[in-house]
C-alpha cells in the first residue's frame, strides 16, 4: 500500500539526520542546550587566548598548573554534590555558580587599568575559563548519557552536536564582529545570559524526563535491544527507571568517581585516550602561540585571527556533524569512528614537523579540532553509554576534568622542557607521532570494548 503523501517529509527528514518523530522534542531540546553552553564558551575563549599572549608566553606553563590545581580543588566539591542533590537542582546549581564568577569578572575587568593588576587578572581568568568550559561540557554530556540509550546514542550525539556548533559559531562571531565596539568586560555578559538559556533547557529536559510518557519519546524497534537506561535497567522497566532517574539521588562519596576509574580498565582507556588527546592539543597549543605570537603585532589582531580560527572550526564541524557524523558511526561504527582523530594527528603533526608555518597550522589546527568536535568527542561519549548513572557524573566527570587538565600538564612542561634541551617547532611536532600512534591503539581498543558491553546489556562493571 502506498503511503499518504504527509508521510514522505517524515522519511526524508529522518534520512537526514538520523533522528525519528518521536524523538524530535528531545534532541531540539538537546541541541538548542548544548548551543547555549558553547556560545556561551566561544564568547569568551578568544578573551582567554588574549589574555595569555599578554601575560606572556613563557608564562602559559604555569597558567595550565594552576588550572589543573583548581580542578583537584573543584572535583571532589563537585562529587559531593552530585552524591547529595537531585540531577536537576545539581546542574542547574553548578550553571549559576559559573554565571556568579561571570559577574564577578566583569567587575574586575571594569575596574582593573592596564599594569600588572591587569596582567594577573588575567590570568586568573585563563585558570577560570579552563575550568568552566570542562565543567559545563562534561555536565551537559553526562545528563545526555544519562536521558539517551547506547543505540540512540549513535544515531543522536552527532546531530545533538549540530547546537553545540552553532552555538559556537554565534559566540565566535559575537565576539570577531563586537571586539572593536565593546569592551572584554562587556562580553562577559553576553555569556551570563546565554547560560541562564542553557538552565532553562536542561530544567524542561528534565521535566520531560521525569514522566513516562515523555520517557516513551525515544523508544523505538531499534533500540529495543540496547537495554541501557539509567542503572543498566532493561525490559518493561525501561520507562519508569528514566522517569525515577529525574528524581533519584545518585549517592556515594566524594571520592567515589576515582575509585571507580582506577578499578576499572575500560574507564582507565577512556582517562588514557583523554591525556594522550590532551598532550597533543597542548603541544600544539603551545606551537600555537609562538607562531601567533611572530606573525600577528596587535592585541586585536591576535583576538580576530583566535576569533577566525574558532569560526573556521565550527563551519567545519557543522557541515561534518549535518553530512557524514551519524553516517561514519553507522557505517564504521565506535571502533573505527574513535580511530579518525589519532590518524589526523598522526598525519597533522608530521605535516607540521615538516613544515613548521602559520598555513600548515592553521590547516592542521582546524581540521583537528573539527574532528574532535564533529566525530571524537559524540563518539567518546557513546562509550559512557553503557555504564551506570554514577560513572556516567563522577568517574566522567573524574576523566573529563582532572585527567584532561593532568595531560595539559605533562604536554605543557614536556613542551618547556624540550624547548630549553634546544628543540624547535619541527622537532617538538615530531614527538608526538609516537603518541598519537599509541593514542590510536586505545582508540581502537576501547571501541572493541564498548561493543562488548553494549552486547552485554551494559550497566555493568566494565
Amino acid at each position: 500500500m502506498t503511503p499518504p503523501p504527509e508521510s514522505e517529509p517524515r522519511t526524508v527528514a529522518a534520512r537526514l539526520t538520523g533522528a525519528r518523530p518521536e524523538e524530535g522534542r528531545l534532541v531540539l531540546l538537546s541541541a538548542l542546550y548544548f548551543f547555549f553552553i558553547l556560545s556561551a564558551y566561544y564568547v569568551i575563549r578568544p578573551i582567554r587566548e588574549e589574555m595569555a599572549v599578554a601575560g606572556g608566553v613563557e608564562n602559559i606553563p604555569w597558567l595550565f598548573t594552576g588550572t589543573l590545581t583548581a580542578m583537584l580543588l573543584v572535583h571532589p566539591i563537585f562529587a559531593a554534590v552530585v552524591s547529595r542533590w537531585t540531577r536537576r537542582r545539581f546542574v542547574t546549581v553548578t550553571y549559576r555558580f559559573f554565571m556568579v564568577n561571570l559577574l564577578v569578572y566583569f567587575v574586575l575587568l571594569s575596574v582593573v587599568a592596564d599594569g600588572v593588576a591587569s596582567v594577573w587578572v588575567g590570568r586568573t581568568f585563563f585558570v577560570w575559563i579552563s575550568v568552566f568550559n570542562l565543567f559545563v561540557v562534561s555536565v551537559f554530556w553526562s545528563f545526555m548519557t544519562d536521558i539517551f540509550r547506547e543505540r540512540q546514542s549513535r544515531r543522536l550525539f552527532g546531530l545533538i552536536g549540530v547546537g553545540g556548533t552553532v552555538g559556537g559559531i554565534v559566540g565566535s562571531s559575537i565576539t570577531a564582529f563586537l571586539v572593536g565596539f565593546l569592551s572584554p568586560a562587556t562580553l562577559l555578559l553576553f555569556s551570563v545570559l546565554l547560560l541562564e538559556g542553557a538552565v532553562l533547557c536542561l530544567k524542561a529536559l528534565d521535566s520531560r524526563c521525569a514522566t513516562r510518557s515523555a520517557a516513551r519519546e525515544g523508544p523505538d524497534a531499534e533500540d529495543e535491544g540496547s537495554g541501557v537506561v539509567a542503572d543498566g535497567a532493561t525490559g518493561g522497566g525501561r520507562d519508569a527507571s528514566r522517569a525515577e532517574a529525574s528524581e533519584a539521588v545518585i549517592g556515594g562519596s566524594a571520592l567515589e568517581g576515582i575509585r571507580r576509574v582506577l578499578a576499572s580498565p575500560y574507564l582507565l582507556g577512556i582517562g588514557a585516550f583523554m591525556l594522550l588527546f590532551t598532550i597533543g592539543s597542548t603541544f600544539l597549543y603551545n606551537i600555537q602561540a609562538d607562531i601567533v605570537a611572530r606573525t600577528f603585532a596587535t592585541s586585536a589582531e591576535r583576538t580576530s585571527i583566535f576569533a577566525r580560527i574558532d569560526l573556521s572550526v565550527n563551519l567545519l564541524t557543522l557541515i561534518t556533524q549535518l553530512f557524514l557524523t551519524g553516517r561514519l558511526l553507522k557505517w564504521l561504527g565506535v571502533r573505527l569512528a574513535l580511530g579518525i582523530l589519532p590518524v589526523i594527528s598522526i598525519l597533522g603533526f608530521l605535516a607540521l614537523g615538516a613544515a613548521p608555518v602559520f598555513a600548515v597550522f592553521v590547516v592542521f589546527q582546524i581540521l583537528r579540532r573539527a574532528g574532535n568536535f564533529a566525530l571524537a568527542v559524540p563518539t567518546r561519549e557513546v562509550l559512557y553509554t553503557v555504564l551506570p548513572r554514577r560513572d556516567k557524573y563522577k568517574a566522567k566527570n573524574f576523566n573529563d576534568l582532572f585527567v584532561y587538565r593532568a595531560g595539559d600538564q605533562i604536554g605543557v612542561w614536556s613542551f618547556a622542557g624540550l624547548r630549553a634541551l634546544g628543540m624547535g617547532s619541527s622537532a617538538l611536532a615530531l614527538t608526538m607521532v609516537p603518541l598519537a600512534g599509541l593514542w590510536l591503539v586505545i582508540a581502537l581498543w576501547l571501541g572493541k570494548r564498548q561493543a562488548e558491553l553494549a552486547r552485554s546489556g551494559g550497566g555493568r562493571r566494565p
